[in-house]
C-alpha cells in the first residue's frame, strides 16, 4: 500500500508485546477499522459474486493466462530488487483485462495470487498491507468490471472492435484507477493526518504512470479478447516497460535517504551546487539552513531507535510541508537536515526558518500512551553575506547553529559578523528568541 510505514516501539528485554506480534493492533483504531472493514467488504463481495456467477472453463483459462503473465512480469524484474517504501509497477496491465473480459468475481480474486507472489518472491512486508492492497485493487476492479459488463451485456458476447466498447473500457479503466487511488489515499491520510492530501493523491508523475497503465491494460484486453495467443506478443513489451520503470525507481532511491524520504547528503550537495552556480550567474539571492533536532539522543535513549526513526520521518514531513517545490531539502546525517532556499534574502530566510521551527514544535508523535514532542534549532547563512560557495555557506550555517544551541536551543540564529562588515540592521537580533 502507499501509506507511510508505521513503526512500533522497540521491545524491551527481548520480550515481544501483542502489538509486536500483530502490527495491525499498533495502528490507530480508526485506521485499523478502515483496513479491516475494506478487507471484510471485499471478502463478502467475493463470496456473494462467487455464488451468483456461472462457471465457464473459458473464463477460468483466460484468468489463469492473465495471472501467469503477471507472474512472469514479477519474476522477470525480481532480480533487479525493489526500492524501499512506496513503489510503482505495471501489474494493472493484467488486472484490468481480467476486469474487462471476465465476470466481476475474477476481478476481485485477481490481485490475490500476484500479491502473494510479491510477498514471497520479491519483498516480504507487513502482511496486513498486502491484504489491504489486494482488497483495494480487487474492489476497484470489481466495480469497474460491473459497470463495463452492464454496458456491453454478456461478457463473452461483445467485441472491442466497436468504438462504444473501447470508450466504455477506457472509462472503466479510469474508474478503476480513481477508486483504487482513493482507497489507498484514505488509508495513507489516516495513518498520517498531517500529510497533505495532494501528497497522497496525484502528482504529475503519478498521473503519467496511471495513463500508461490504463493504455496498457486496455490494449492487453483488446489483444486477449481477440485471441489468448496474442498475450505472447503483449508480454515482452510490458516486461520491458516494467523493468524500465523499476530501474528508474531504483535510481531515484539511490538519491534518497531511506528513513526520511528526503535527498541524501550526496544528492543534496549536487543539487545545492547546481543552485549556487545558477544564483551566481543570475545574481539572485540564496539562503542555506542547517536544522538540528534538539536533544535527539534523549529520544533514542528513552524510547528506542525505532521511535527515533519515526521522529526523524515526522520532522522530515513537517519540513517538506512548509517549503516550496523548488527548495532543496535533505538529510545531512544523524539528526541534521539541510535546506537551500533559492531567491531568499535574510528576511525571507528568517521567516522560513521560524516557520519550520514553529511547525516542528507543534508536532506530536504518538508512542504507547505518550506523545513525543521535539524542538529544532536552525542556523542560517546567506550567499555573498556569509559565504560565496557551498563549503563556506555550510560552515557559516553550522556556526550559527552552534550559537543557537549555546543560547538554549529552540531558536534560529545567523552567524556573528564583525560590525564593519555586518549588513543586518543593528536593531535586528541575529538570534530569534522563542
Amino acid at each position: 500500500m502507499t501509506a507511510p510505514g508505521e513503526i512500533a516501539v522497540e521491545p524491551r528485554g527481548g520480550v515481544l508485546s501483542l502489538a509486536d506480534r500483530w502490527p495491525l493492533l499498533a495502528l490507530p483504531t480508526p485506521l485499523a477499522l478502515y483496513l479491516c472493514g475494506t478487507v471484510g467488504f471485499a471478502a463478502g463481495a467475493a463470496g456473494f459474486l462467487a455464488t451468483s456467477t456461472g462457471f465457464r472453463w473459458s473464463d477460468l483459462i483466460t484468468f489463469i493466462a492473465l495471472t501467469a503473465c503477471g507472474a512472469v512480469c514479477i519474476e522477470a524484474t525480481r532480480r533487479l530488487g525493489m526500492p524501499a517504501g512506496v513503489s510503482r509497477d505495471l501489474l494493472s496491465a493484467w488486472w484490468l483485462p481480467v476486469a474487462l473480459l471476465l465476470p466481476p468475481v475474477y476481478a476481485l480474486l485477481a490481485p490475490l495470487p500476484l500479491q502473494f507472489l510479491l510477498q514471497i518472491r520479491v519483498r516480504a512486508t507487513v502482511l496486513y498491507r498486502r491484504v489491504f492492497s489486494a482488497a483495494a485493487i480487487g474492489l476497484s476492479a470489481a466495480v469497474a468490471s460491473t459497470v463495463f459488463h452492464a454496458g456491453v451485456g454478456d461478457p463473452g458476447g461483445y467485441s472491442f472492435g466497436s468504438g462504444t466498447a473501447i470508450a466504455l473500457a477506457v472509462g472503466c479503466a479510469v474508474l478503476f484507477t480513481v477508486l483504487n487511488t482513493a482507497l489507498i489515499a484514505i488509508a495513507a491520510h489516516m495513518a498520517d493526518p498531517e500529510t497533505p492530501w495532494r501528497d497522497v493523491l496525484w502528482d504529475r508523475e503519478r498521473v503519467l504512470l496511471d495513463v500508461v497503465e490504463l493504455c496498457l491494460g486496455v490494449l492487453v484486453a483488446i489483444a486477449c479478447g481477440l485471441s489468448l495467443l496474442l498475450l505472447a506478443l503483449t508480454l515482452p513489451p510490458v516486461v520491458l516497460l516494467q523493468r524500465s520503470l523499476l530501474h528508474a525507481q531504483l535510481k531515484a532511491a539511490a538519491r534518497t535517504d531511506a528513513k526520511t524520504g528526503l535527498l541524501n547528503a550526496t544528492a543534496w550537495q549536487r543539487e545545492a551546487d547546481t543552485e549556487i552556480v545558477r544564483a551566481r550567474r543570475t545574481g539572485e539571492t540564496l539562503a542555506l539552513l542547517i536544522v538540528d533536532i534538539d536533544h535527539f539522543k534523549r529520544v533514542n535513549d528513552s524510547y528506542g531507535h525505532l521511535v527515533g526513526d519515526q521522529v526523524l520521518a515526522g520532522v522530515a514531513t513537517a519540513l517538506r510541508s512548509q517549503l516550496r517545490d523548488y527548495d532543496v531539502v535533505g538529510r545531512f546525517g544523524g539528526e541534521e537536515f539541510v535546506v537551500l532556499l533559492p531567491r531568499a534574502d535574510v528576511a525571507e530566510a528568517r521567516r522560513v526558518a521560524e516557520r519550520l521551527r514553529s511547525r516542528v514544535g507543534r508536532m506530536a508523535i504518538p508512542v504507547d500512551d505518550a506523545m513525543i514532542t521535539v524542538t529544532i534549532s536552525a542556523g542560517v547563512a546567506i550567499m555573498s553575506l556569509h559565504g560565496d560557495d557551498l563549503i563556506e555557506l555550510l560552515a557559516a550555517a553550522d556556526l550559527a547553529l552552534y550559537r543557537a544551541k549555546e543560547l538554549g536551543r529552540d531558536r534560529v540564529c545567523l552567524p556573528a559578523a564583525p560590525a564593519a562588515s555586518r549588513r543586518v540592521r543593528e536593531d535586528e537580533p541575529d538570534c530569534g528568541i522563542p
